[in-house]
């Protein structure tokens, strides 16, 4: 994995929450061209570069109602062999047809998709159905809820996907396993102090009560839902980026 890669496709996840406003951000962050969708509340960022073209879909805002809607209509929806979250899947379909046509244009670039939330799970449905329509596509995800079932992930395992996770980030653990729902993809795990790290299930909850003990000290009483914070993962990912030059 190329963590500046991995750094544009966090900060193009954080600014994805802005509408047309936003476009200065995406120049300035070293693209030419931007173009702003909006399906019925379904919003994403096609940008791109001479080298890269980048799909940014925007994330869950409390205050609107279609992102709630879309998080609470987890009933399976069947997909190929297997089935979908309804919501993300109704969600990510309002634009298919506006990213097939961006991606069509600018198959000869290095194509990634990212997001962040309900902005993450759009984009790995995304991925997947641009990977089926034979497309070459990379995945970043921040703070990405489950999106399907095992059989909906065996179609992923082709697709270069790397799933960041901050520490005690509530929202990955969403749709729960119990329901079928399973993760795709590599994980990325951001630890309490920001180090991005490769740990077992127990040093993973070993790092997960550190950061629990460390938002109490802060009086952060809700860490699950503070570590979901994109410009949180952004500041972590950029911060260890900068460390490694």
């Amino acid at each position: 994995m190329d963590f500046q890669t991995a750094n544009v496709a966090a900060q193009g996840a954080l600014l994805s929450y802005k509408d047309r406003s936003g476009k200065q951000d995406f120049l300035d962050l070293g693209f030419v061209t931007h173009k702003f969708i909006n399906k019925n509340g379904a919003q994403a960022h096609l940008v791109k570069n001479s080298k890269d073209a980048f799909i940014f879909c925007r994330g869950t805002e409390a205050t609107e109602l279609n992102d709630l809607l879309a998080d609470l209509n987890l009933f399976p929806k069947t997909h190929g062999e297997g089935f979908v979250h309804s919501g993300f899947r109704s969600e990510a379909r309002k634009i298919l047809n506006d990213v097939k046509l961006f991606v069509e244009r600018n198959k000869h670039l290095n194509l990634t998709i990212a997001g962040h939330s309900l902005g993450g799970a759009m984009a790995t449905y995304l991925a997947q159905e641009l990977h089926h329509a034979g497309y070459t596509v990379s995945l970043y995800t921040f703070g990405s809820p489950r999106v399907g079932d095992n059989d909906f992930c065996n179609c992923m395992v082709d697709i270069p996907h790397w799933r960041f996770v901050n520490n005690n980030d509530i929202v990955t653990r969403v749709p729960p396993i119990a329901l079928g729902f399973k993760h795709s993809g590599t994980i990325k795990y951001i630890s309490y102090s920001g180090s991005v790290k490769r740990l077992s299930w127990g040093q993973r909850i070993v790092d997960q009560l550190r950061g629990r003990f460390r938002a109490l000290c802060k009086f952060q009483l809700f860490d699950g839902a503070f570590d979901h914070s994109m410009e949180l993962y952004s500041k972590k990912i950029k911060k260890y980026v900068d460390n490694q030059k």
